[in-house]
């Protein structure tokens, strides 16, 4: 196969797979989400690049063929002769439908076994995984209604095959199942509560998740299975004396820009417009409405000990060392980008399409308090670091109101049930570095008073892409943390504006009515 098909091929797939993996030998080498590659088509090969912090992998294509979501490659390494193979998957979970099937089948009815083991004075009224996609229940969990005389307890449990993001979800779909348990109980019998089972080891997110939840509207019990000894451990969610957070110091944006001020009148000559994030005090970012194109690092010189600065460049997990091989096609990048990336771009375009929250996201930086005229529109971060145990992810917006009250911005461009339990986890973190005085020690919001009350957390979307589920999952959410959903104008890439707020004073009175109907 001719090595530019091969190069326009394997880039064609991989630019739209944030959360592939690369496997190889029935092994897991690569996830996309925390690894970088390149792949050049230079002297009539095609070269695939892979690395990460654990390994580096160079093969040389010489077939490709894409069946389904996976890209399955004829690979050469480096000194043999005899092809191997190479597959790229788009999803991480790569079971069968049957195999799938399978395990999820097998664990309800350990699951069946392990409930009517431990809790012998209730009765298993049901246990299903059938869907119903009226309320957004798949088969990935395990449903079911223990009960006592007049008492229920709503049961939900995932098996350890799924992947960790459907092991975090696990608590949302919970909750609506929480939810549906109590309409369909109704006069019959109240339902106290949530039993929540998920694989041993996997259930921190979920715990501090829970423990932002109203424990006036429910019983909320979370509990770590081990289907395979039958092993169960209730655990705390009220014990965060050990959260498993941290925060990174903020960079000297002034310095940073100083610094590296030859790279960015490189990106500049190219892409004027292109917008500059600092990430830390060693590398920037040059972005257009959010899309990263290429970033400006420290490096060190061959056969030197001083450092250096290089310019990478790429879309998504693709990164391209700028030199003079490829300096046409760095520039190439950055002026189909402009072309393309605007609000009246081609819709179809995969540089358009690409991360539409970070294109929000950089719109409401600009103008934040489009979002809420109370906040402060003089200091603000994006893509904060909210590391937690494994869990790595950014806060969209950080900055307060012009009191001093921290406030955390939630951004979400398309339909997304996860958004309310998502901000809770930011919110939950960012109270936690408040309340230990760490953003001022870490360099955040010099020079400003920080108001000691909680944060304030906005949950941001799009008007009709707001999930139905989300008033119920807001319902549930702890009356101490004082939320505001904001739902903005679908044309919002013309400029973000409000269409309907709606306060956590709202659904205090629907608390007070679900408490007074499922008292327990």
């Amino acid at each position: 196969m001719d090595p530019d098909h091969l190069v326009n091929t394997a880039q064609a797939f991989l630019r739209d797979c944030r959360d592939a993996v690369v496997v190889e030998d029935g092994a897991v080498l690569f996830h996309l989400s925390a690894s970088k590659y390149s792949i050049s088509g230079e002297h009539g090969k095609c070269l695939l690049h892979f690395w990460s912090a654990e390994r580096n992998v160079v093969r040389r294509v010489i077939d490709a063929k894409l069946k389904s979501d996976v890209l399955r490659l004829a690979v050469l390494r480096l000194g043999q002769a005899r092809p191997s193979k190479l597959e790229i998957c788009r999803e991480c979970d790569r079971r069968t439908p049957s195999a799938k099937k399978s395990a999820r089948s097998l664990y309800q009815s350990r699951l069946r076994r392990a409930l009517e083991r431990h809790f012998p004075d209730f009765k298993l009224l049901q246990l299903s995984s059938a869907m119903d996609l009226e309320r957004s229940f798949g088969p990935i969990y395990a449903r079911g209604l223990l009960r006592k005389g007049q008492t229920c307890f709503a049961v939900l449990g995932v098996n350890a095959g799924e992947t960790q993001a459907s092991v975090d979800a696990a608590l949302t779909f919970g909750i609506l199942w929480l939810q549906a348990c109590r309409e369909a109980q109704n006069s019959k019998a109240v339902v106290e509560g949530l039993k929540l089972f998920l694989p041993a080891g996997r259930s921190a997110l979920s715990r501090e998740r829970m423990e932002c939840l109203d424990s006036s509207a429910a019983k909320w019990q979370l509990y770590e299975y081990n289907e395979h000894d039958d092993a169960l451990i209730d655990i705390d969610c009220t014990d965060r004396g050990n959260m498993d957070t941290r925060l990174v110091h903020c960079p000297d944006e002034q310095a940073a820009r100083q610094r590296f001020a030859p790279s960015i009148g490189h990106v500049h000559q190219v892409l004027p417009e292109a917008e500059i994030c600092v990430l830390s005090s060693s590398e920037v970012a040059f972005r257009l409405y959010g899309l990263e194109l290429a970033r400006a690092r420290l490096a060190h010189e061959p056969g030197s000990l001083s450092a250096g600065q290089e310019i990478v460049f790429g879309v998504g997990a693709e990164e391209r060392v700028l030199d003079e091989h490829n300096a046409a096609d760095f520039s190439s990048l950055l002026r189909s980008a402009a072309e393309v990336r605007h609000p009246q771009g081609p819709r179809d375009h995969p540089l358009f399409r690409l991360h539409p929250e970070r294109w929000l996201e950089s719109l409401v930086v600009k103008n934040v308090a489009a979002i809420d005229e109370r906040l402060d529109v003089s200091c603000l971060y994006s893509q904060v670091p909210a590391f937690s145990g494994s869990d790595r992810a950014m806060i969209d917006v950080l900055t307060t109101t012009r009191e001093g009250r921290l406030v955390v911005v939630e951004l979400k461009a398309e339909e997304d049930i996860q958004l309310p339990l998502q901000g809770l986890d930011y919110w939950s973190r960012v109270k936690w570095h408040h309340d230990r005085g760490e953003f001022k020690k870490f360099g955040y919001f010099a020079g400003r008073e920080l108001s000691p009350e909680p944060p304030l957390l906005f949950l941001v979307a799009p008007a009709l892409h707001v999930h139905p589920a989300t008033d119920t999952l807001l319902h549930h959410i702890s009356p101490e943390i004082d939320w505001a959903l904001v739902a903005i104008d679908e044309h919002w890439r013309n400029g973000v504006r409000v269409i309907f707020r709606k306060h956590a004073e709202e659904s205090r009175t629907h608390n007070a009515e679900l408490t007074e109907n499922c008292r327990f």
